[in-house]
């Protein structure tokens, strides 16, 4: 039977599987939906030794796939250029030889016209000859991220944040301006680059993360991988991301010991992968760092209580959409709350301080009933509002459109 999908070039910074962290959530189901219609020549960098085992696996969704091995130590060094060349740091961490010879070679022979770049960084490579049509999904305004880290740290190191700040966003703007559309993940952020860019403000979008609904179900009757005890507070998430790292440690550090002091049996549990130096040293008298975990579901089903204290984050979190898919209450700060189809009080507790954050979360261990009333309002919310098929309508309707 002939296939009748039309090819299509895939650019993603990171192998998109396992859907195990938040940007692998949102590129391998991007991936899933592409290949209904399409056939998916996928480039993508490979950066962690555990995930080349799953590079056949992706022989699934796609044609064919050219996955670069990406050393971060190595990649760090060269992307030191950027300080010679003028140009954003980020750029040379993604930058191969190998890469851009193989996508040349595959528009060319596969006559590829539409691209799809995830991740600013990936929209360098965008300017293959053949290519009609270019998509970057840049998910969050990461120019803007790196100018909030400068805030949160000394010199050197503000100024070099600062510095990849406004080179990343003439970046950003220059490829947003080649390109034919540019989408974020929510419809704050881009209201942001708009601002930042107005002059591609027209062809910005909006598409919101999505969740699958059936996995992260609190119908599959996980065993509790907790021992007896008082109420568990959980955290999940990739523990060497700095939003995360800062995140579990402001909450460790100024927050636990409020909630232990009125609750004193409360144990706080980080569950993620690769934990950091600072993260490990949080492990002690009321609070578990787990690690790697083959399955975060049971670790979510049986929380008390999930806990979002993010203070630098930008757009919807994958991490408060799947607790909240699990009917677990869930305590956020503000910054990952923003464009959050919610009801603060009704289907999550949204905390504007670190004050805030610690009545809400009071208020929620002292009542076994709201805790479950608001779990269930929490997913319903996430089965009316976040479905992947329907966000994910907005790139196949700019696929599809033909000047």
């Amino acid at each position: 039977m002939a296939d009748d999908r039309t090819p299509l070039l895939y650019l993603v910074h990171r192998i998109p599987y396992p859907p195990n962290k938040g940007d692998k959530v949102r590129s391998f189901n991007i991936l899933r939906q592409l290949a209904r219609r399409h056939r998916v020549f996928l480039g993508t960098f490979v950066d962690h030794p555990d995930d080349v085992q799953h590079v056949g696996r992706l022989s699934e969704w796609c044609e064919e796939v050219r996955a670069i091995r990406l050393d971060p130590r190595l990649a760090r060094l060269a992307s030191l250029r950027g300080v010679l060349t003028g140009e954003a740091l980020s750029l040379p961490y993604y930058r191969s030889a190998e890469l851009a010879e193989w996508i040349g070679r595959v528009v060319a022979r596969e006559g590829i016209r539409d691209a799809v770049a995830f991740s600013g960084p990936m929209a360098q490579y965008l300017d293959a000859p053949g290519l009609a049509r270019r998509v970057i999904d840049f998910c969050d305004l990461d120019s803007a991220k790196w100018t909030q880290y400068a805030a949160d740290h000394r010199w050197p190191m503000s100024w070099l944040y600062r510095r990849e700040g406004r080179r990343l966003l003439a970046f950003e703007r220059a490829a947003a301006a080649a390109g034919d559309a540019s989408l974020f993940v929510t419809e704050a952020e881009a209201d942001l680059f708009r601002h930042a860019a107005p002059e591609v403000a027209a062809k910005v979008r909006a598409m919101q993360n999505g969740v699958d609904a059936d996995y992260f179900s609190p119908d599959h009757g996980f065993a509790s991988p907790y021992p007896p005890g008082g109420p568990v507070l959980v955290f999940t998430g990739a523990m060497d991301y700095w939003p995360n790292i800062d995140a579990v440690v402001w909450f460790a550090g100024e927050l636990l010991p409020q909630i232990r002091a009125r609750f004193p049996g409360a144990r706080f549990w980080i569950v993620g992968m690769n934990p950091a130096p600072a993260v490990q040293a949080l492990a002690g008298e009321g609070v578990v760092v787990t690690g790697t975990v083959p399955d975060v579901r049971p670790y979510l089903a049986h929380a008390d209580v999930i806990v979002a204290p993010l203070r630098i984050a930008r757009g919807i979190q994958n991490k408060v959409l799947e607790a909240m898919a699990m009917a677990r209450p869930v305590v956020i700060s503000s910054a990952p709350a923003t464009g959050l189809e919610a009801r603060s009080g009704h289907d999550c507790e949204i905390a504007h301080s670190g004050e805030a954050f610690v009545s809400r979360t009071f208020a929620l261990l002292a009542d076994v009933t709201l805790r479950r009333t608001m779990g269930l309002a929490a997913r319903e919310t996430v089965l009316r509002h976040y479905s992947w098929a329907a966000h994910l309508a907005v790139l196949e309707r700019l696929l599809g459109a033909r000047d």
